[in-house]
């Protein structure tokens, strides 16, 4: 029998969006958001010349700043004020969450409720303020030491005007961008800090197509290989949303209990397990956490010493140091976030506290065994699928010279993104609705 809230969803329509004002107000504060922050990534940097630096990053743009250009909707190779991105807030997170597990004292703070999560928000933007900091000044030393083809300086002004200027814009711009995630997350639709990195993303693709389709045309590309890429495209995309919606079900039984007169429970409910319970959160976080070293090594590579220069080459695009480092740091994060998100034995507590068991476990640590065995089974599966669509484009960059935005990471991190903005619209959609059925049953009521 279909339940007064499927049937409810089954009828979902977006026709009552008119009626919607708060779900209108949020969709329109993330738009505009989102096209300040766009904005911004095409103000320059004070003091560089970005035509200088727009020819010296076509020939060394590869590897992780290749990824992070992406990420960053093409700020890094125009040199702007919002070139560092989001970045270093995401390593401050990545960081903390760790610390978090590790630290008792910080594990304690994070128990405190809200209080300890403000504590924990706060510790976030000091570590973020500090990371954006050092690759800020790392990035304008860097810059100092570059010149175009022909000789010319990067930058325009005094080392150190210019180091203190670079320093104040880009720590500036980052710190802008964590304020404006937070912003929308809480008055928007959708996690701010991913909305911001998809339409880095997405603004960067028509560019990314074009300049494929303009290496077909010179013939620098076969006609044959882009039609193969555009098909691999939507093959990784129907791929995509088939395990992020892939759910494991484990049935939970609930006994009956009589209260007064009526019985309740007696019923089957099940638990959902998602394959891929980490999200697009493991790529993002192995690319910022790799993003320090090499932003030194590749900006400081060319009038560096021998070691430096090596540890540039093989942080390049298909070398086998910088996909192992990759890939190891992927299957980290995804067990460590799944971790975070799902306690088997806080769930397996809550369940017992209500009295529902698995069908054959008993309830308690067994299930709690239980639950953890399944879980990790998944989660090799979800970092393996995580840790392949991260693979995926330094082979097409490596093996074709590919634009960097038809990888596998990006289509996952626009994909899932997407998705879950979608099903908020739907729960604020859904919501509405139930309130219009409240207010029509009161009126009744009063008759």
């Amino acid at each position: 029998m279909v339940s007064a809230a499927e049937q409810l969803a089954s009828n979902l329509n977006f026709g009552v969006f008119a009626k919607a004002t708060d779900l209108k107000k949020r969709i329109w504060f993330t738009l505009g958001a989102l096209v300040v922050y766009r904005l911004g990534t095409w103000i320059p940097l004070p003091g560089v010349d970005p035509q200088v630096l727009g020819e010296l990053f076509k020939q060394s743009g590869g590897g992780i700043l290749g990824m992070f250009d992406m990420l960053a909707g093409g700020a890094l190779h125009r040199m702007t004020i919002f070139a560092l991105n989001i970045m270093p807030y995401i390593t401050a997170s990545s960081i903390i969450q760790v610390m978090t597990s590790v630290v008792p004292s910080l594990e304690a703070i994070k128990k405190e409720g809200e209080g300890g999560r403000k504590k924990i928000n706060q510790y976030t933007r000091y570590l973020t303020l500090a990371i954006a900091t050092a690759q800020a000044y790392g990035m304008a030393v860097g810059l100092e030491s570059m010149t175009g083809p022909a000789g010319s300086a990067v930058f325009m002004e005094s080392h150190l005007l210019f180091r203190f200027s670079a320093v104040c814009t880009l720590v500036g711009g980052t710190l802008f961008l964590m304020w404006l995630g937070e912003q929308i997350t809480a008055r928007g639709i959708g996690q701010g800090t991913s909305l911001i990195i998809m339409a880095g993303i997405v603004a960067e693709l028509p560019a990314a197509i074009g300049s494929t389709l303009e290496l077909g045309r010179t013939g620098a590309l076969p006609v044959l290989l882009i039609l193969g890429i555009l098909l691999m495209m939507v093959v990784v995309i129907a791929f995509i949303v088939f395990l992020e919606r892939a759910q494991r079900r484990i049935i939970v039984q609930y006994p009956k209990r009589q209260v007064g007169n009526k019985m309740f429970g007696g019923e089957a409910s099940h638990l959902p397990l998602k394959v891929n319970t980490s999200g697009v959160i493991p790529p993002i976080f192995a690319s910022s956490v790799l993003l320090m070293p090499a932003t030194l090594a590749q900006f400081s590579a060319k009038d560096g010493p021998e070691w430096l220069v090596t540890a540039s080459s093989l942080m390049a695009h298909g070398q086998p140091l910088y996909i192992g480092l990759y890939v190891t740091l992927i299957v980290f994060f995804a067990f460590f976030y799944t971790s975070i998100v799902f306690n088997p034995t806080e769930t397996a507590e809550n369940m017992k506290k209500y009295g529902g068991f698995i069908p054959g476990i008993r309830p308690g640590k067994s299930t709690a065994e239980f639950l953890d065995f399944v879980l990790t089974r998944l989660t090799v599966i979800g970092a393996a699928y995580l840790a392949a669509l991260s693979v995926l484009p330094e082979i097409l960059i490596s093996k074709f010279s590919l634009p960097f935005y038809f990888g596998g990471t990006s289509l996952l991190i626009v994909v899932s993104v997407t998705m879950d903005t979608v099903a908020q619209i739907q729960s604020h959609l859904l919501a509405h609705q139930y309130e219009g059925l409240i207010k029509k049953a009161r009126l009744r009521g009063r008759r």
